[in-house]
């Protein structure tokens, strides 16, 4: 249930966005960790809408299904280090769709007990897809609006992760626009916190004042050296591509949320941290690697305690 603004005494509609960056996922999770314990419930009763990413998409929507946070921590570190460790992108691939498939089985969009948004890319169409469960998100042809575009939850993440060449693309046939190739969401938006805003001030007609929007990246590290082939792979121009364009795409996005949409109050939480032992990229495997990264994203919510207890209004505890 939404609680009141102090100030406004407005009904508060939180929104929850989360970058996509692979095995940095597991920062994400750390800082959400310690937001559900603030919050004292599943952070689906606690937003109005979760938007993700990649790997961000995944999260959204453990937690969209009403997950909890250590619960979705579990299943990262039983599932994350095997896909990413796969040998190449059909076996990456395979493990993501098994993987998706074990997780949300039985599952539709009417089960989301919270708006969702799952960002990918369509390849074919060379613009944004955007899988949503609320009507209200919808932006036109609302009379032949379908839940997904008709395509499984399983099939929507998988979308969202498809990062090539790291993942082979996704084949999906939408209800309404047939079939396609979708590819990552991180080539449309790696920080999708304009999307999840567009949908809720023009969708969901929440007037600015009263949106209070949170978003989370997957912290900045060091390069890792992976030795010398990895290294060379690591460095040709598609992949060093990819990397930096996630990096930059997702940046941007926060610069523009905040120039063109100053009236919205929101918080970002995406720290850099230059430690050698922290070097890392999203196709991390190292369990204790990626635990440092739980700690590093509690350490982040640590330093922004009392500004989330404000910015939350004590969580709707008052």
């Amino acid at each position: 249930m939404r609680n009141k603004d102090m100030l406004t005494d407005e009904i508060l509609f939180k929104v929850l966005t989360l970058d996509g960056g692979g095995a940095k996922g597991f920062y994400t999770l750390g800082i959400l960790r310690e937001l559900e314990a603030a919050a004292g419930k599943p952070l689906a009763q606690f937003f109005d809408a979760i938007y993700g990413t990649s790997t961000g998409a995944i999260i959204a929507t453990l937690l969209g299904l009403g997950r909890s946070v250590p619960d979705t921590l579990k299943l990262y570190e039983a599932h994350v280090p095997k896909i990413l460790g796969a040998k190449d992108a059909e076996a990456k691939s395979a493990q993501l769709k098994a993987t998706a498939e074990e997780l949300f089985k039985g599952l539709g969009w009417g089960d989301f007990k919270t708006a969702i948004g799952i960002v990918a890319t369509n390849w074919t169409a060379e613009r944004p897809l955007i899988f949503k469960n609320k009507l209200e998100a919808a932006h036109g042809m609302k009379a032949t609006f379908i839940p997904g575009f008709g395509c499984t939850v399983p099939e929507a993440v998988r979308a969202s992760c498809s990062a090539t060449p790291f993942f082979e693309p996704c084949k999906l046939e939408l209800k309404n626009d047939g079939k396609i190739e979708a590819r990552d969401g991180g080539f449309s938006a790696n920080n999708p916190a304009l999307f999840a805003l567009t949908d809720v001030l023009n969708g969901h007609r929440i007037p600015p004042p009263n949106v209070r929007l949170l978003s989370l990246g997957v912290g900045h590290y060091p390069e890792p050296d992976r030795g010398w082939i990895k290294q060379k792979i690591n460095e040709l121009p598609p992949v060093h591509l990819l990397q930096k364009t996630l990096n930059i795409n997702a940046n941007t996005t926060d610069i523009l949320t905040r120039y063109l949409l100053p009236n919205v109050p929101n918080i970002r939480i995406s720290d850099r941290f230059e430690a050698p032992e922290l070097a890392t990229d999203f196709l991390e495997t190292d369990m204790n690697k990626l635990n440092l990264l739980v700690q590093k994203g509690r350490d982040s919510f640590s330093k922004r305690e009392s500004e989330l207890n404000k910015f939350f209004n004590n969580y709707g505890k008052i």
